[in-house]
């Protein structure tokens, strides 16, 4: 428990919601005290955000009871539960991007003098705010101007301004870079010795082992578990998470390294101009490719998928140059990419599983006089579904109610129907939980054993150490090295990836 930490301040009853009464939580209790970091975590579809969603009063629960300062309350709003003092920041940042930092702060709160807004107080209320989390800008700077992760400082920020007690932080750390997520952990702890109480959802559970002072575990809906500070390791977090022991989480085993499949010959990109790049991934190969936020790594995947359009270079796929100037190019070169960001570039989310995984293969579905062949459509999906061990209902269920996790699957499932020759990852585990991810790392091992060609961008060292047969490291759009699996340790990819040189020991 922290030092800091004082009486219970929130509190959790037996509370439970069902969705066409289906329970997305059942009977969950958690104790919240001041100045605590407390963790929320679980896989997929376990009921979490709906939690969170029923603290900061975006949902209202159908039973139980939640107590403020040990007396019953009632969260009927985001307004209410701001009055009380509990602010939800949620994984999508909700800033308005065309405006200025005071502005977000206090939207919708403006101070008024003679009925007018009166920006010159706005601006000195914001740098007090701003102060508190060390964010060192002018609160006339444009949000759409900050990145991602001094965002999230003006979220908490924002917080701060409506005497948030408590502050519930989803996935505060997704999309951002090593640098920004040492400063917001810094915050954390400045808000924690202050007395404000902070839950705290994440799936690095690594995060969860360096911060939290508790955790409660969700499973299936209810209460899987809690650990106090002392207790928090990896394994029993991961053990109460998915409710077995995984004695061996990531799959990646030895096997057959085929020919080259994949060359790249001093290829340049649109986004750095300055290098060009040559690198080989063999059939069977599964290629890791690691680099700070910003080195350069997703627009190299971008270019070979035909979506930027490469200034000079030659690709080849098993020996046959190939001329990526569309997607449709790659594609029937046998290459294919799961994207960074599945909602945005992966999913048609109002669509059905069904409808998603079929939409790369359509040609391929089609009958006489180009309609659908929906029996084919259909097994393909059945397929992918038991292969990849999609959670739900049906093929026809849309993918915007199904998990993080689940959604991903899908995305993977869709290419994998193609049977690809090259297949490209960008972060394929963002954002999903551990029993998920084990699936991912399953199924990368099986396609390698089948001698496909795999190249993923991971911003997770251990993600890349585990399960990287050679990982090509790049600094600034360089590819500054790359690296055996024998020769592969944190320090030797961090070294290459500051801009440094490979190690002698590590040649």
């Amino acid at each position: 428990m922290s030092e800091h930490a004082g009486p219970t301040l929130l509190e959790v009853r037996h509370v439970t919601k069902r969705f066409v009464g289906v329970p997305a939580l059942y009977e969950v209790d958690l104790t919240l005290q001041r100045g605590q970091v407390h963790a929320v975590i679980g896989e997929n579809g376990a009921g979490k955000s709906t939690l969170m969603k029923i603290l900061g009063g975006v949902l209202q629960p159908d039973s139980g009871q939640i107590q403020l300062d040990g007396k019953p309350v009632a969260i009927d709003s985001v307004q209410t539960a701001l009055g009380f003092g509990i602010a939800l920041i949620h994984q999508e940042l909700n800033l308005a991007d065309n405006l200025d930092v005071g502005a977000n702060l206090f939207l919708g709160r403006e101070p008024r003098t003679l009925g007018l807004i009166n920006f010159a107080q706005i601006r000195s209320n914001a740098r007090r705010y701003l102060d508190m989390v060390g964010l060192d800008v002018s609160p006339t700077t444009i949000v759409d101007q900050l990145t991602i992760g001094r965002q999230q400082l003006v979220e908490i920020a924002k917080a701060l301004s409506v005497n948030a007690r408590v502050l519930i932080m989803d996935e505060p750390t997704s999309s951002l870079s090593k640098h920004e997520t040492e400063q917001l952990f810094r915050v954390i702890r400045q808000l924690r010795a202050g007395g404000v109480a902070v839950i705290y959802v994440s799936h690095r559970l690594a995060e969860v082992t360096e911060l939290a002072d508790c955790v409660t575990v969700l499973r299936d809906g209810g209460n899987a578990g809690s650990l106090e500070r002392e207790e928090i390791n990896h394994d029993r977090l991961v053990r109460l998470m998915v409710g077995r022991d995984i004695s061996q989480f990531y799959a990646h085993r030895p096997h057959a390294i085929g020919p080259p499949l994949l060359e790249v010959h001093n290829l340049v990109t649109s986004a750095w101009p300055q290098h060009s790049l040559n690198f080989t991934v063999h059939a069977g190969e599964i290629v890791g490719v690691a680099g700070l936020v910003g080195a350069g790594r997703t627009e190299v995947l971008q270019t070979l998928f035909g979506i930027d359009s490469a200034l000079a270079g030659e690709v080849a796929v098993a020996g046959k140059r190939v001329k990526l100037d569309s997607s449709r190019e790659a594609i029937r070169a046998g290459i294919t990419l799961v994207p960074e960001d599945r909602k945005k570039h992966g999913l048609i989310l109002q669509a059905t599983v069904r409808q998603n995984i079929g939409l790369p293969s359509l040609r391929r579905h089609q009958c006489g006089g180009g309609f659908l062949n929906h029996r084919r459509e259909r097994e393909d999906a059945a397929r992918m579904i038991s292969s990849l061990k999609i959670n739900t209902p049906s093929d026809r269920q849309a993918v915007q109610y199904l998990s993080g996790g689940n959604q991903q699957k899908v995305v993977l499932a869709k290419w994998l129907a193609m049977e690809p020759r090259v297949l490209l990852l960008d972060e394929p585990t963002r954002g999903v939980d551990v029993g998920a991810k084990q699936e991912i790392y399953r199924r990368m091992e099986e396609l390698a054993e089948q001698g496909v060609a795999i190249l993923f961008v991971s911003s997770e060292m251990e993600e890349v150490l585990s399960m990287s047969d050679r990982t090509l490291v790049f600094h600034e759009g360089r590819l500054c090295g790359e690296l055996n699996r024998d020769q592969l340790s944190e320090e030797a990819v961090m070294q290459l990836a500051t801009g440094g040189e490979q190690w002698d020991d590590a040649e």
